[in-house]
């Protein structure tokens, strides 16, 4: 093979080609920011949502926590009425 073989089958760049490839790749890269930032967003917007909802956790814990409390205290007094009860009911 001589160069004048290689030449021919070469196709000829014009400068619009890199124009054209350019503005592509421009406006490619333009979409992925645009895409990359409405993800940064949406992270942010899911990070606060996971800390209120973490908060809300918390919270609603404690009032269960609070509520059993109470119950087992009214199951205690109402063990202690039957109990009397039962007493009152042997001694009469």
């Amino acid at each position: 093979m001589d160069n004048e073989n290689l030449n021919e089958n070469i196709a000829p760049v014009e400068l619009s080609d890199f124009d054209s490839r350019s503005e592509t790749a421009m406006t490619d890269l333009a979409l992925l920011a645009e895409r990359v930032e409405r993800l940064v967003q949406l992270c942010g917007q899911l990070a606060q949502e996971n800390r209120e909802l973490h908060e809300q956790t918390s919270v609603l814990q404690a009032e269960r926590d609070a509520l059993r409390e109470k119950s087992e205290q009214s199951r205690a007094r109402i063990d202690a009425m039957v109990v009397r009860l039962r007493d009152l009911e042997q001694d009469s």
